[in-house]
């Protein structure tokens, strides 16, 4: 049983799993390998001068892993609610978790699938979002919204950003009070 899943390892998901496994929480990055990000060139990611879509999603993957986030390369199929949390069924097993954080990107097929409800997306090209409140809290309790899929802009730096602040969002509330992550330099 993990504490959080995310579903999605471009800029959101990754930028997700990150910070729930920094956070100690027991986390799976469950990946298809479809990241809109994969046909980017980046040069506006603040503290990057430039780099490949491809690039920056590895990075983003490696850098969850260093932290002890599980990645698992395979599609993930359906979302189930148990007694406990969901299952989530994919190409290769089954993954049980208390929380999901969907960062799908442009998808959401899966979210539909689990009862999850959709808007109308209001950036180009993205006809249907996840609907999450700010917090990135969906209709269904305990499945979180990060990134494109959830609405917020497609560029790499805000789906990155969206992804930490839903995952703090979600640790937080595993731990009962706001959950900070400051590293300082070490002397």
């Amino acid at each position: 049983m993990y504490e959080i899943a995310v579903v999605g390892a471009g800029p959101a998901g990754a930028s997700a799993a990150l910070f729930a496994a920094k956070a100690g929480k027991k986390t799976v990055l469950i990946d298809n390998g479809q990241s809109i990000t994969k046909k980017a060139w980046i040069e506006n990611h603040y503290g990057v001068m430039e780099i490949t879509g491809p690039d920056l999603v590895e990075l983003g993957k490696k850098q969850a892993q260093k932290f002890g986030a599980e990645l698992v390369e395979s599609k993930a199929l359906s979302i189930e609610k148990g007694s406990y949390g969901f299952t989530i069924k994919t190409e290769s097993g089954e993954f049980e978790a208390k929380h999901i954080i969907l960062a799908t990107g442009i998808s959401v097929e899966l979210a539909e699938k689990a009862g999850v409800n959709t808007k109308e997306g209001t950036e180009p090209r993205i006809k249907k979002v996840i609907d999450a409140d700010a917090s990135g809290k969906t209709n269904v309790e305990g499945i979180w919204a990060a990134g494109t899929c959830a609405g917020v802009s497609v560029h790499t730096i805000i789906t990155a950003g969206d992804g930490a602040k839903v995952a703090i969002n979600v640790i937080s509330e595993l731990n009962g009070e706001r959950y900070v992550d400051h590293d300082i330099l070490k002397s």
